[in-house]
């Protein structure tokens, strides 16, 4: 399930962050877990299961956007915490600062079952020498095909069809949209070459734009849903939410073969924390296949993260699987490179 972050300003999030760690927790006990994750991500069942078996009571906040979650980290709020569950980009800025805890990998035997795709995909965390992934999800193109006009192109280029201007979408994000561009152009969804980006930001400008209802990522599956776009760039698990599974037939979704923008979402253990043996004993737990089975079930996600988990799952029809992110690229930190993207946003989003 990938979320697109709230829009706050800094200063907002590290006042609300002080706020919270002035009202801290008492430190865990070795009977407690805590776990500083995204809201909706931590299936109930799959968290008394873990208490039933261990003895250990799990206790569970929320952050809504990995910016949420970094300003609290840095404004020391990791140290209540056993657990922390940031996407690629931000487990690799908390790994450059120093932030997490090296995992012993023989308290976690079920990392066996990490599927060999997130290693080429993680350069940030090859060896999993900090983070082990939670799941690896990718945007893609939703398509109403009950309304859009046969014959439609399935790559990246399907946003230059002007015959369906007024009807088509993107997200609301600069790493998303403009990584679409860079990919269909060959290039890497990460690259900070001027030229490149240059290039991507005119496809955006001159072809795609003019035929887009709006930059969405809050409401896009709604609108998709009611019939007012029928094209969307979305993450899908949003897109299927909405609609009846009986109408599930109407929709093509696919991860254009040039590939996309993805992500890989973490377990990491932070510098202090109270329970890092409980912390390694629920990462191997989650990957366990017969309980990550349950994750995937819960989400309608596909195995595209645990190698194993498949055969205990209940769903077997996916949006996409793993293969079809072979061509995509992980969203990665930039650091101060990533003005070069905020920039060319900025006309793209704002310019007539």
């Amino acid at each position: 399930m990938h979320k697109s972050p709230t829009i706050a300003t800094a200063l907002t999030i590290l006042l609300v962050s002080i706020f919270l760690i002035s009202c801290q927790k008492d430190s865990p006990s070795q009977g407690k877990l805590y776990l500083y994750n995204w809201t909706y991500y931590t299936p109930d069942a799959i968290v008394e299961q873990f208490e039933k078996e261990t003895g250990i009571d799990v206790i569970i906040d929320n952050f809504a956007s990995n910016e949420e979650m970094f300003a609290k980290v840095m404004a020391g709020g990791n140290e209540g915490y056993d657990i922390i569950f940031p996407s690629s980009d931000y487990t690799s800025i908390m790994i450059k600062l120093d932030l997490l805890e090296k995992l012993d990998h023989k308290k976690i035997p079920n990392l066996k079952y990490i599927d060999p795709l997130i290693k080429e995909k993680a350069s940030y965390d090859r060896n999993m020498d900090y983070s082990v992934p939670y799941f690896m999800g990718s945007s893609g193109i939703a398509v109403d095909t009950s309304k859009a006009p046969e014959g439609y192109a399935r790559d990246w280029s399907i946003f230059s069809d002007e015959r369906m201007d007024g009807r088509m979408s993107m997200l609301d994000d600069m790493r998303e949209v403009l990584g679409a561009a860079l990919k269909h152009l060959g290039y890497s969804g990460n690259t900070t070459n001027e030229q490149e980006l240059s290039q991507a930001k005119d496809l955006i400008v001159t072809e795609w734009k003019p035929n887009l209802v709006k930059f969405d990522s809050e409401s896009f599956a709604k609108s998709f849903s009611r019939g007012e776009f029928w094209v969307s760039h979305c993450y899908p698990e949003n897109v299927f939410a909405e609609i009846p599974k009986d109408q599930w037939d109407t929709i093509d979704f696919f991860i254009p073969p040039e590939g996309g923008m993805m992500y890989i979402d973490n377990m990491v253990i932070p510098k202090g924390a109270k329970n890092s043996e409980a912390a390694h004993a629920f990462i191997n737990f989650i990957h366990n296949p017969k309980v990550y089975a349950q994750f995937l079930d819960e989400f309608s996600f596909p195995p595209t993260t645990n190698t194993t988990a498949s055969k205990y799952m209940k769903n077997h029809s996916f949006a996409f699987t793993s293969e079809d992110m072979s061509n995509s690229d992980n969203i990665m930190d930039l650091g101060q490179d990533l003005e070069k993207y905020n920039t060319l946003w900025q006309i793209i989003r704002y310019e007539p």
